[in-house]
């Protein structure tokens, strides 16, 4: 196996925690990580959106991933982190209650989400990863945005 194929057969992913649930993301997403910090609410934005805070001069939008999932709403506390990822050409910050663990995956060991019958699910979860005893769902960020926004970012 050449080191080309190395790169291409695994994944290096960031796995956080959602209330008692763990999930992961690809890590070329992941600008930083910061401490919660209280957000500014918008006037009629979706309930998942938390509202903004100013990163460095810049005004960056902050998802609930909790809630953007259909877990309910996140209730941050002083353990809570904020992951600013790239969704498109825009920076976005998903409150997630903790962050874990640097992860290496093999594409061979992820499995596609189970068809439940909408597609929701795969609308979110890329893949299931089954590591040491845990599970846990890869998310996707391309649909973590709203449309209008995903069509701005993009």
């Amino acid at each position: 196996m050449t080191e080309s194929d190395y790169v291409t057969d695994s994944l290096e992913l960031i796995s956080f925690r959602i209330a008692e649930q763990e999930f992961c993301l690809d890590i070329m997403a992941v600008r930083e990580i910061r401490g919660w910090t209280n957000a500014t609410p918008l006037p009629h934005s979706p309930s998942y959106v938390r509202g903004v805070i100013n990163l460095r001069g810049a005004v960056l939008p902050i998802i609930d991933l909790k809630a953007r999932l259909g877990l309910g709403l996140a209730e941050p506390s002083a353990r809570s982190v904020i992951i600013v990822v790239h969704i498109g050409n825009r920076l976005v910050g998903l409150l997630v209650d903790g962050v874990s663990e640097i992860l290496a995956a093999d594409k061979a060991t992820i499995q596609p989400p189970p068809n439940l019958g909408c597609e929701t699910v795969s609308r979110f979860v890329r893949g299931i990863i089954a590591m040491e005893g845990r599970m846990i769902s890869w998310i996707g960020l391309a649909d973590i945005l709203p449309e209008e926004e995903a069509a701005e970012a993009a």
